[in-house]
């Protein structure tokens, strides 16, 4: 299987620069694998598509202002540094800008408040650093740090508040879990208003969700791991819905990850804290969903691969031509996909 079967043509004025005002307003296509059928809708819409007894999964991980722009100490270079991992102790994995000149025991200063000596090298410009700084470390962040909006957004975000879920509860991703992105507090109540339970899990999202595939192979790619947890009352219910053939519905690939890896991993759901680096393509059998929501994906993406391996990749192909047909807006405050 080729990286290569994985492109599309996506003209760039579709690619989403800024959230709608509101947020359940975006467009909401919703396929059905069992009848081959697309539909057009609106994400408020998404009330007629659950059930009483439904069970829905997010991700209340919280983004963190994961972008840095510090000074090597030696010479006054400036370095930009992502924060992608806390590996406990102060210690965190980063993907560095001009890495090359980032070097074992290389420090770089930012603001004066916050330094980071590198303690360990690694490939693919990821560097390993001690933190070293008085007082606590998310308050520093939060006064040096800024949002690490993808790339391809080139536009200001104007209320930082809109790159994360209203249900972000624990802090640790350096990027949201988009999907989450649609939901307001009103749909939320009207979601457990219908009886479907609302369920937490949390995956910290890093290098292995945005990660570019560089390969030529599918099978060549290797997922950078990620941290998350499930706790155990959030397993029991999982595990009772699964015994009562209720469906569980996964919002974002994030959350489908971290449920699939979970229960390959154990044969049932279980409560732990722990890193996964599943990478799920065409081929893939799921265990853990029957269904998915989440937003429309890069070219050549892991996400594409995961949604292709869930609902046929042929399947969705046309329906990603039906959405750059009818003005669908792409990636993180793009429109959503709903796939039964």
């Amino acid at each position: 299987m080729k990286v290569s079967d994985f492109d599309f043509d996506l003209p760039e004025e579709l690619i989403a620069q800024t959230p709608l005002k509101k947020r359940d307003t975006s467009r909401f296509m919703v396929l059905n694998r069992k009848k081959q059928t697309i539909e057009d809708k609106y994400f408020y819409d998404i009330i007629d598509y659950l059930h009483e007894g439904d069970i829905l999964v997010r991700n209340n991980t919280k983004v963190i202002p994961a972008r840095l722009f510090g000074i090597k100490e030696e010479t006054n270079g400036h370095v930009e540094v992502l924060l992608l991992k806390d590996k406990g102790n102060d210690i965190w994995e980063c993907l560095v800008g001009n890495a090359r000149i980032i070097k074992v025991d290389t420090i770089i200063s930012f603001g004066g408040i916050l330094k980071a000596k590198c303690i360990e090298v690694r490939d693919e410009g990821i560097r390993i650093f001690q933190m070293m700084y008085n007082g606590i470390f998310y308050e520093i962040l939060d006064e040096l740090g800024t949002m690490p909006l993808p790339p391809y957004i080139k536009e200001k975000l104007e209320d930082q508040n809109r790159y994360q879920t209203v249900y972000a509860k624990i802090a640790g991703s350096a990027a949201a879990p988009t999907a989450g992105l649609h939901f307001t507090d009103e749909i939320i109540e009207k979601i457990k208003a219908k009886g479907v339970d609302i369920l937490d899990v949390t995956l910290h999202v890093g290098l292995g969700t945005f990660r570019p595939v560089k390969v030529d192979d599918v099978n060549d790619h290797h997922m950078h791991s990620e941290f998350y947890m499930i706790d155990e009352d959030v397993a029991n219910q999982l595990n009772k819905a699964k015994e009562n053939h209720q469906r569980i519905i996964s919002v974002g690939t994030t959350s489908t990850r971290t449920l699939e890896a979970n229960f390959r991993k154990y044969g049932k759901f279980k409560a732990t804290s722990e890193n996964t680096d599943i990478f799920i393509y065409p081929g893939y059998q799921f265990e853990a969903i029957d269904a998915l929501i989440t937003n429309f994906h890069l070219p050549k993406s892991t996400l594409l691969m995961l949604i292709s391996a869930f609902a046929g990749k042929e399947f969705v192909f046309n329906a990603y031509q039906h959405a750059v047909e009818e003005r669908y807006r792409f990636f993180s405050f793009g429109d959503s996909m709903m796939i039964l």
